[in-house]
């Protein structure tokens, strides 16, 4: 499985003496054409018709989900106090996405919605990161994207081992200590 992040930052000078506020939030407003992507919803799960990719034809893969997260940073200044805006998603590629025809089962289904799953864990656990953070004028241009790196080498990484300990979800077993151990690690990232 594949997966992509895209990081868009905008900041504008504060005083280095302003007194900063830092809000995070999740956002579904992003430079992405909303036909085209998915915003991580707990409630809303996957179904193949969001898979609109065109097939690789080639290879024993059956489908591909393309997730990932990204932010949207700005800075703004208010006499001397500063705001520091951090918006966070995460989002599925329909255009991406792919699955081959006659591949269209659920058990397929569940292993590609773990995917974005994984997407959402990291996302979360940047969010969580970023709240225990002193964030300033003079450490976000390296604090942020150093941190946002370290949470998609996470995700990267999870992704990696997801695919690699069940064999693109072939092994129906390991799938289903991963159908777990994923749905233990959604519910510690969002309580």
């Amino acid at each position: 499985m594949r997966y992509i992040f895209l990081s868009f930052i905008l900041f504008f000078s504060i005083a280095a003496q302003a007194q900063i506020t830092t809000n995070i939030s999740w956002t579904e407003k992003t430079s992405m054409p909303a036909s085209q992507v998915i915003y991580y919803n707990p409630s809303k799960k996957l179904q193949w018709p969001d898979f609109k990719g065109e097939p690789n034809t080639t290879g024993i893969v059956a489908a591909i989900t393309m997730s990932g997260f990204g932010y949207n940073a700005s800075m703004k200044r208010n006499g001397n106090k500063g705001e520091i805006n951090i918006s966070v998603y995460c989002y599925f590629s329909k255009d991406k996405s792919w699955v081959k025809p006659g591949k269209t089962t659920a058990y397929i289904l569940n292993h590609e919605q773990h995917h974005f799953d994984i997407s959402f864990i990291a996302a979360s656990i940047f969010v969580n990161r970023l709240k225990g953070m002193e964030i300033t004028t003079g450490n976000i241009n390296t604090v942020l994207p150093r941190l946002y790196k370290e949470c998609c080498d996470i995700m990267n990484k999870m992704q990696d081992d997801y695919d690699g300990q069940t064999k693109n979800g072939q092994l129906k077993d390991i799938q289903a200590d991963w159908d777990l151990k994923l749905q233990d690690k959604l519910a510690e990232v969002t309580k």
